[in-house]
C-alpha cells in the first residue's frame, strides 16, 4: 500500500469511525487484512513518514475558489492528556461560511499563549502559500496582542481586526492615554476613534460597552464602520475547532503524546474535514438543500451533512448510481488522484 494511498484511506476510515483512536480507525481501514495489521501499518505511518505541510496547504486550497479575497483566522486551541498538554496554533482560510485549516503549529510552552514570533512565523507561511495579493483579512481573538504582532501585520500590508483585552490604553493624537473604561459608555453604546494608537501601533478602533464592566475592544487598519461585522467572521474557525473535536472525529481523544505525530494527526483530520464541508457545501447549494428550522438556520451545519452523506455512501445498499453519490464519488476520486499526483511533489516522504 502506497503511503498516498494509505492517507486517502486512513481519511475514509476516520469518516467512517469520528474517532481518531488507531484502534477505532484500524476496523476500517482495510478489510483484508486483520485489524492487528491495519494498527501496526497506522503506526509505522505514524512513526516514520514526514508530511510537507505546506504542499497539504497546497491541496486544502485547490477547495476554495480559485479568485477572490480569503479571510484568515487564527486561534489556538488545547487540552490535556495526563502530563501531556498539547498546545495547537491553528490558521483557517475561506470564504464566507466556508472555511478550512490552512496551516498549523504544535506549540511547546505549557498550554501558555503563543509568542508573537510563533504567530509570526505561522502567517509568514500562509503569506508564502496563498500570496499577499489573495489575503483579504486576517482575524484574531484577545490573545493575539502586543507592538511586535501588530506592527508586523502593518508593516506586511495586511488587512487586519484584532479583538484586544480591556486593560490596554487607547493614546489619541494628541498624546492623551486612555482606558476605555474612562470612555463613560453604557451597555450597548458604541465609539469609533478613526486615529489612535494601540500597543505603540496606529489604527483604528472600534469599542463597545457591554454588562458587568466588560467591552468588545477592537483593534484594526480596516473597515471602521463596520469593523464589529468582520471580526464576527471569526466564529467560523470555533465552528471549525468544533469539527475537528467533539461534534465531528474526537480529536482531543487521541493518546499521541509526541508533537511531530499529533501534527501529522491534526492534518488527517483536517483532510477528512475539508472534505466534509466540500460535499456538505455543495449538496446544500445543487442536489440536497440543509433543512431550515423556524429562526431560519439550518438544523445541521455544512459540514455534518456533507459527514452524514458521506457514512451513508458507505453503508452496504446505498447505490452509488444516484446523483448525488455520483458526485461524491467524483470528489473522493480527484482526492485520491491527487494525492498519487503528489507523489511526485512529496507532500508525504
Amino acid at each position: 500500500m502506497s503511503r498516498q494511498k494509505f492517507i486517502a484511506q486512513f481519511v475514509i476510515s476516520l469518516l467512517k469511525s469520528r474517532n481518531v483512536q488507531f484502534c477505532e480507525v484500524a476496523q476500517h481501514l482495510n478489510d483484508a487484512v486483520k485489524p492487528a495489521s491495519n494498527e501496526t501499518r497506522i503506526q509505522d505511518f505514524f512513526r516514520e513518514t514526514a508530511l510537507d505541510y505546506r504542499l497539504l496547504a497546497q491541496l486544502l486550497l485547490t477547495l476554495l475558489p480559485a479568485t477572490g479575497k480569503l479571510r484568515l483566522c487564527l486561534d489556538r486551541t488545547e487540552w490535556d492528556f495526563g502530563r501531556c498538554q498539547v498546545n495547537i496554533l491553528l490558521v483557517t482560510v475561506g470564504q464566507g461560511e466556508f472555511q478550512l485549516p490552512l496551516y498549523w503549529e504544535l506549540l511547546d510552552n505549557r498550554s501558555g499563549n503563543s509568542s508573537a514570533l510563533d504567530r509570526i512565523a505561522l502567517l509568514q507561511v500562509c503569506v508564502q502559500v496563498l500570496g499577499r495579493h489573495r489575503i483579504g483579512l486576517v482575524v484574531g481573538d484577545r490573545e493575539f496582542v502586543g507592538h511586535t504582532w501588530l506592527q508586523w501585520l502593518k508593516d506586511n500590508g495586511l488587512n487586519f481586526v484584532m479583538r484586544l483585552p480591556k486593560h490596554h490604553l487607547l493614546t489619541h493624537a494628541n498624546g492623551q492615554r486612555q482606558a476605555i473604561a474612562a470612555l463613560g459608555l453604557a451597555p450597548g453604546q458604541v465609539r469609533r476613534f478613526s486615529h489612535c494608537q494601540v500597543d505603540g501601533v496606529w489604527g483604528q478602533v472600534w469599542v463597545k460597552a457591554l454588562a458587568d464592566n466588560e467591552f468588545v475592544f477592537l483593534f484594526g487598519n480596516v473597515g471602521l464602520p463596520y469593523m464589529d461585522q468582520l471580526y464576527a467572521k471569526r466564529w467560523t474557525i470555533e465552528q471549525c475547532f468544533q469539527n475537528l473535536k467533539g461534534r465531528g472525529f474526537n480529536l482531543e481523544a487521541t493518546h499521541l503524546r509526541c508533537r511531530r505525530k499529533l501534527r501529522k494527526l491534526v492534518a488527517l483530520v483536517s483532510l477528512a474535514y475539508a472534505l466534509c464541508l466540500s460535499v456538505g457545501t455543495v449538496a446544500d447549494q445543487k442536489c440536497k438543500p440543509i433543512a431550515r428550522k423556524n429562526h431560519g438556520y439550518r438544523a445541521t451545519s455544512l459540514s455534518r451533512h456533507g459527514l452524514n452523506l458521506l457514512r451513508q455512501l458507505t453503508r452496504p445498499h446505498t447505490s452509488p448510481h444516484e446523483p448525488l453519490a455520483r458526485k461524491i464519488m467524483a470528489l473522493l476520486d480527484w482526492f485520491i488522484r491527487y494525492l498519487a499526483y503528489s507523489q511526485t511533489t512529496k507532500i508525504v516522504g
